[in-house]
């Protein structure tokens, strides 16, 4: 400014009146000013467009710096001897760029390193994105295919939906096949209840199907009593990775088409004992409900395992719509459920049901969702295969569509655990982490080589960040606090989050 030329009197007179009416002017609109205050200015000349820049000077230096973090685009002030820019400090509603984007804009300066560098997170894989602008906030390791465990869940929740619906209803039929035989034939409905406790609310019962078959039959009397589930085949009903004890314990059943109550001993309970016969355990069941339906002859029929040779049907009963039996999997890690909807989703979608189809059948449906499943690799329903292969950045780019309620997953968003409040999330998140609770929406994964989470948080500053976060080859008292804390810093991080 100490290099402008002094400016007559009479000029600096008119100067200051046009400077008065272009500041007002600007004030009331600063859009049409640019063109019409600016011609107005023109008007006096060289050296009174210096001495107007000389007298805004103060103006634009007093311009504070919260009207630049609220428009990171603005445009910065020119030296005196430029012709100056528009200033509208006097009025906070006016925008200095019009066509800048709304909303500040994060510096990305806020990082998780420490927290992803836990050793309780073992070999760790991570991604972290920004969910309105698909923006890559944080990786590490996150392109990397690896071991989902229930987090798989999540894609078969999605193939589900994609290919059957969340209407769907999966049915357990009778046929009747000549000289008194009739057959109870599955269709993988595991949730299929002997009648008392269940871990499967409103599930339909054998009860209910003996009595359409007294109904249908009369007096006449039953002399062979056929299991049939041929609906895929069961001679891979047991991968050879899932340890032996996920049965045993209770975890997993055998992967058939026909069984009851999920074939826990305990119906009512969640993790139960299962045995190396489901479909048998499931054809003695049925002729107990035969026989407390008044059925002739059902108590000294044999059971046949076999495929039926009839289609006609005198019995049916469905299960719960496919949205429902979402509901009971996804907040108790149901494995019993996701292989079922595995299986069945193969079938429906013109595959064979076989584990070995399941690749193939998630990636087309996937697609559907508009994300890329190039490379994934899917074992089972569950995730309980070691064998299994789903990087990070694929779990938080399919996240971004459930949170958005995208086709249909808005089921699979609803289902999905709170961190200290419900599901398998309820009892996490404690302590520094509790910052988190209620805002972070994911599926959980515990096998014996990988702790993993992947969902949805909405963090502290707003934004809505998806994200998948693996914990490999670390004990699970160990990764469980670690994962928690780095998705806790991720929420706390928000759209500021660095990738550094």
């Amino acid at each position: 400014m100490s290099e402008q030329q002094p400016t007559p009197s009479s000029v600096r007179e008119r100067l200051r009146h046009a400077v008065a009416a272009a500041r007002a002017s600007a004030a009331r609109r600063p859009v049409p000013w640019i063109a019409g205050g600016l011609a107005t200015l023109l008007v006096l000349g060289s050296g009174g467009a210096v001495a107007v820049a000389a007298a805004t000077a103060p103006t634009a230096r007093a311009t504070t710096s919260a009207s630049r973090t609220t428009d990171a685009s603005a445009t910065p002030q020119r030296t005196p001897s430029a012709v100056p820019e528009p200033t509208t400090a006097s009025t906070p509603t006016a925008r200095t760029v019009p066509t800048a984007p709304p909303g500040p804009t994060a510096l990305r300066t806020c990082s998780i390193a420490t927290a992803a560098s836990a050793a309780g997170l073992g070999s760790f894989e991570g991604y972290v994105m920004n969910a309105r602008t698909g923006q890559m906030l944080f990786s590490r390791n996150g392109d990397k295919p690896a071991q989902t465990g229930s987090v798989m869940k999540t894609l078969t929740t999605a193939t589900a939906l994609s290919v059957l619906g969340g209407g769907h209803r999966i049915p357990t039929t009778v046929t009747r096949e000549a000289g008194g035989t009739i057959a109870l034939v599955g269709h993988g409905d595991a949730t299929l209840s002997a009648g008392g406790a269940t871990v499967y609310p409103g599930a339909p019962t054998l009860a209910q199907l003996a009595q359409q078959v007294k109904a249908k039959l009369g007096s006449a009397p039953v002399t062979t009593i056929v299991t049939d589930d041929t609906y895929w085949n069961d001679a891979d009903a047991w991968d050879p990775t899932w340890p032996v004890s996920e049965r045993t314990i209770g975890y997993q059943p055998e992967v058939t088409a026909l069984m009851v109550d999920g074939d826990r001993a305990n119906p009512g309970a969640a993790t139960s004992p299962r045995s190396t016969d489901p479909v048998g355990r499931a054809g003695a069941a049925f002729r107990t409900a035969l026989v407390n339906a008044g059925v002739v002859g059902a108590g000294s029929a044999p059971i046949v395992k076999r495929a039926t040779t009839s289609t006609d049907t005198i019995a049916q009963v469905s299960s719960q719509p496919v949205s429902t039996l979402i509901g009971q999997m996804i907040p108790n890690s149901d494995n019993t459920l996701a292989e079922m909807l595995a299986r069945i989703s193969s079938k429906e979608s013109g595959a064979n049901g076989s584990a070995a189809s399941l690749t193939g059948v998630y990636q087309a449906a996937l697609r559907s969702y508009g994300v890329d499943p190039a490379g994934i690799v899917i074992k089972d329903g569950s995730g309980e295969s070691a064998a299994n292969a789903v990087s990070p950045n694929f779990v938080a780019h399919l996240m971004v569509q459930v949170a958005a309620g995208a086709k249909g997953l808005g089921t699979l968003a609803q289902a999905l655990p709170v961190a200290g409040q419900s599901g398998t999330l309820a009892g996490r998140f404690t302590g520094a982490n509790a910052v988190a609770r209620g805002k972070v929406h994911a599926k959980t994964g515990w096998i014996d080589s990988a702790n993993t989470l992947g969902g949805y948080i909405d963090a502290a500053d707003g934004t809505r960040l998806t994200f998948a976060f693996y914990a490999i080859g670390s004990s699970r008292a160990a990764a469980l606090p670690a994962l928690d804390a780095v998705t806790a810093a991720a929420y706390s991080c928000g759209g500021r989050l660095t990738n550094s």
